[in-house]
């Protein structure tokens, strides 16, 4: 039988995503779950039917035998909507960060909210595949990663893990992104006025993406600094990554770092070494795209990693995970 799949939030960009993914998937159909009372029905072309809609009350998804809710919501939403499903016995996966830390302490100091839903934040498990992917199977509530730690972490964790960089010297993550990272809310800081022919950076020293990759990549705050950037275009994100390394005597060897740790994973593309990916090559893919030049003289490297923000950032993701979940193959939709 095939999984039906609800989707909260599904007029807004990485929902719209997750629509054409699981309208291509083998093992879903897709439901629509409408979260908001002032919502006008959308209007299809003659001779078109639409998915079928429901409300979020929790009993009427269950009574439609939804097996696995995704939330495209903001985090506040997601906390409401959650815990309900999970009671009844549906999975869910939340694209927000309601759940991707660990602590409320942590959540408040990074998001300056109260956490609503405390209780459930130690049963959540942080959604990257390439790193958590046996957690992931068993998972009941899977928190998706955020756009740019997903891109920082798969570029930064397994150089740490190797030991190949100096930390006393830093790492500084350089990210740039399109407009659809900031949502389809409306705001004056992403109308076509204020985004065009410009070019911003946006919460420094303070983006509340950056526990994640402290957490995921075994790093402390003083080791990691990271600024955003928002570019006029639509999709992508790219990030250069710069640190000094130790125990490295040529791009060959930091090179095979990537290329040990990636072997058999199908989402990640490592580049030969002084050859880096840009946004072009992952538009609308679920693909992380790494590349990296090392100069041996000073001992400084340079890592560019490429990613969609809403396939591989979002709702890409988020079907990888749901594949794991239900033990479809991973690539399922995807490819």
């Amino acid at each position: 039988m095939a999984l039906l799949a609800g989707v909260v939030g599904f007029r807004g960009y990485s929902g719209v995503e997750l629509q054409k993914i699981l309208a291509r998937h083998p093992q879903t159909v897709q439901v629509l779950l409408e979260h908001r009372t002032d919502s006008a029905p959308d209007v299809l072309p003659i001779g078109h039917q639409g998915y079928q809609v429901l409300s979020t009350h929790a009993d009427e998804v269950a009574a439609a035998g939804v097996g696995v809710v995704f939330l495209a919501t903001p985090p506040e939403v997601s906390m409401e909507i959650a815990p309900p499903m999970l009671e009844r016995g549906i999975k869910v996966i939340d694209l927000s960060g309601a759940f991707r830390l660990r602590t409320v302490e942590r959540y408040k100091h990074w998001y300056k909210e109260d956490h609503t839903q405390p209780q459930w934040l130690a049963d959540a498990v942080y959604g990257l595949p390439e790193f958590y992917r046996s957690s992931i199977a068993g998972a009941k509530l899977l928190s998706n990663p955020g756009c740019y730690p997903t891109a920082a972490n798969l570029a930064i964790r397994p150089l740490i893990q190797a030991g190949v960089v100096d930390r006393s010297a830093g790492i500084v993550c350089d990210a740039k992104s399109g407009v659809s990272g900031a949502g389809r809310k409306p705001s004056l800081k992403t109308s076509f006025c204020e985004v065009t022919e410009n070019f911003s950076a946006y919460s420094i020293l303070n983006h509340r993406h950056v526990p994640e990759v402290l957490m995921n990549s075994a790093l402390e705050e003083r080791e990691f600094s990271f600024t955003a950037q928002l570019i006029p275009i639509d999709r992508g994100i790219l990030e250069t990554i710069y640190f000094r390394t130790q125990n490295i005597k040529s791009g060959a060897e930091l090179l095979d770092v990537y290329l040990s740790a990636y072997a058999n994973e199908p989402f990640v593309r490592i580049y030969p070494e002084g050859h880096v990916s840009d946004l072009s090559r992952v538009a609308r893919t679920n693909f992380c795209d790494i590349g990296l030049k090392f100069d041996a003289a000073t001992g400084r490297a340079v890592v560019v990693a490429c990613i969609d923000n809403l396939v591989k950032g979002a709702a890409g993701q988020a079907v990888q995970n749901m594949n794991l979940m239900f033990g479809y193959p991973e690539t399922e939709g995807l490819l």
